[in-house]
């Protein structure tokens, strides 16, 4: 998966049409306490704090809580607003050189972090839309297996993760996950101070989970345990793993 931006315009204009219409106050159950519109918020709010990473070139963190939304205190954002934060994120990326240094939480300070950062981003959280109308959502194999690999390499600089990790009593274990619709395999070892590691390939795990890529994403994301998923070995440190771990 290389096109990044290519999937940030197809995820937004699928969430765009999720929202277009559907009643602002409809609970998100895979984001406890949000709503629609909290959540069309949230997207294109970080969409604007992004692009005034770029634009700027930031060197130091910037929060998106520092950044101007265009919104009115207490107000929330539309689909014509998600849409318009997406457009302009969009020209952002696609005129940055991916090289170009800028500030970042995970462990690549470049422009192309974040290309391939809000996209998975979107997948995610256009799932959180779909389970929120009812709706069955879909990743593509090899969609979700990249974005697996994104996801296993912010962990350690998730310091809002590693931080309940640490909690989790579970240094030294391995989880291996295992995707039955596309070439994938990952190893991950939690080492001290709640920074997880991980490799590619076969492996034999505390516990393993197997199933298709795109239900072990949601999985890892702490947006459902599909029945498509089957386990084997130590199910409650999946568990205590899981919870701890999910962005």
């Amino acid at each position: 998966m290389k096109d990044y931006c290519a999937l940030v315009e197809s995820e937004t204009a699928r969430l765009v049409e999720l929202v277009t219409g559907a009643a602002p106050g409809t609970p998100v159950p895979s984001c406890p306490g949000w709503t629609l519109a909290e959540l069309v918020t949230h997207v294109g709010g970080t969409h604007r704090w992004v692009i005034h990473l770029l634009t700027t070139r930031a060197s130091e963190p910037i929060w998106s809580r520092d950044v101007p939304n265009g919104l009115a205190p207490g107000e929330s954002g539309d689909a014509a607003w998600l849409a318009a934060g997406a457009a302009r994120l969009l020209a952002v990326l696609r005129s940055t050189d991916p090289a170009t240094p800028v500030w970042s939480w995970g462990g690549d300070h470049s422009a192309a972090y974040w290309a391939r950062r809000m996209a998975y981003e979107l997948v995610v959280h256009r799932v959180d839309a779909e389970l929120a109308l009812g709706l069955e959502p879909a990743v593509p194999a090899p969609v979700a297996a990249d974005g697996i690999e994104e996801l296993l390499g912010n962990l350690p600089h998730a310091r809002w993760v590693t931080r309940r990790l640490a909690e989790a009593g579970a240094d030294g274990a391995t989880i291996h996950l295992h995707a039955t619709d596309t070439d994938g395999e990952w190893t991950i070892t939690q080492g001290p101070g709640g920074l997880a590691s991980w490799e590619p390939g076969h492996a034999k795990g505390d516990v393993a989970v197997r199933g298709p890529a795109g239900d072990l994403l949601l999985m890892m994301y702490g947006r459902r345990f599909a029945d498509t998923l089957a386990v084997f070995g130590d199910r409650d440190l999946l568990d205590r793993w899981l919870a701890k771990a999910a962005f």
